[in-house]
């Protein structure tokens, strides 16, 4: 699953068993915790989602902007910090959030986190020079 086309295909089917199933999916995520994060578009202003594993600690969640340990920052991750005002579907509950970037010490320790209960994290950030970047989502009311 290399090209742009078989990702977006490969993302559609797996938002629709979701959205199917209440928010549980199968294949290579089943058991993992995954949620559909949609943006703006940063050029296009267009809603975009996209399906991700996430990290729940507390009542907080986070993402991580990994692209598999591309070079470069995934797009939604582009698309967040242009415009912070997101929506996370998770199970069968919608709520609005705002995305907020994690630095510093924080950052690092819900990285490791993240490796610890997913380990392909850590393989991630091994095949990239970039910090990959963690954001948290945060709830608005």
């Amino acid at each position: 699953m290399t090209s742009p086309a078989d990702r977006k295909a490969f993302n559609a089917a797996l938002i629709e068993e979701f959205r199917a199933n209440g928010g549980r999916v199968g294949g290579r995520f089943e058991g993992r915790p995954v949620l559909l994060l949609t943006t703006t578009g940063a050029k296009s202003g267009r809603r975009l989602t996209t399906p991700l594993v996430y990290l729940q600690e507390g009542d907080r969640r986070f993402v991580f902007a990994s692209k598999a340990g591309a070079p470069t920052n995934p797009d939604w991750y582009h698309n967040l910090v242009a415009n912070p005002a997101v929506t996370v579907e998770v199970g069968t509950e919608t709520y609005e959030a705002t995305a907020v970037v994690v630095t510093g010490e924080e950052r690092d320790r819900l990285y490791a986190k993240q490796v610890e209960t997913t380990p392909i994290f850590g393989e991630y950030q091994q095949k990239t020079t970039r910090v990959i970047p963690v954001i948290a989502l945060e709830r608005r009311e």
